[in-house]
């Protein structure tokens, strides 16, 4: 039986504020990420988005919010746990998140 892969994430120190500030421009990703401001999620189970949503979309949100640092996407057992990354965003950019995940959706 395969093992679940171990994405790559960037490390605290190459999270940029761009970087951030793209990944949460997207009304969906931004949704994912207030979902998982409140604790780990399982990825399958993310209720964020629209069910009715291709995979693939789904995978690329998540993919972007990884590659920018805003989330971890790591495995656990047969399936992904999602996390924020709230301990080294806020250390780098003390406040942002707060700011982004506590903003009106208007």
């Amino acid at each position: 039986m395969a093992s679940a892969v171990d994405l790559p994430h960037p490390a605290a120190s190459d999270i940029t504020l761009g970087g951030i500030l793209f990944a949460l421009s997207d009304p969906e990703r931004l949704a994912i990420a207030r979902q998982v401001s409140g604790g780990p999620t399982d990825m399958a189970a993310c209720a964020a988005t629209d069910p009715d949503m291709p995979k693939s979309t789904r995978s690329h949100l998540f993919k972007v919010l990884r590659e920018n640092g805003v989330i971890r996407n790591e495995p656990n057992g047969r399936r992904r746990t999602i996390s924020l990354r709230r301990d080294e965003i806020d250390e780098r950019f003390p406040g942002l998140l707060d700011a982004i995940l506590g903003a009106s959706a208007e």
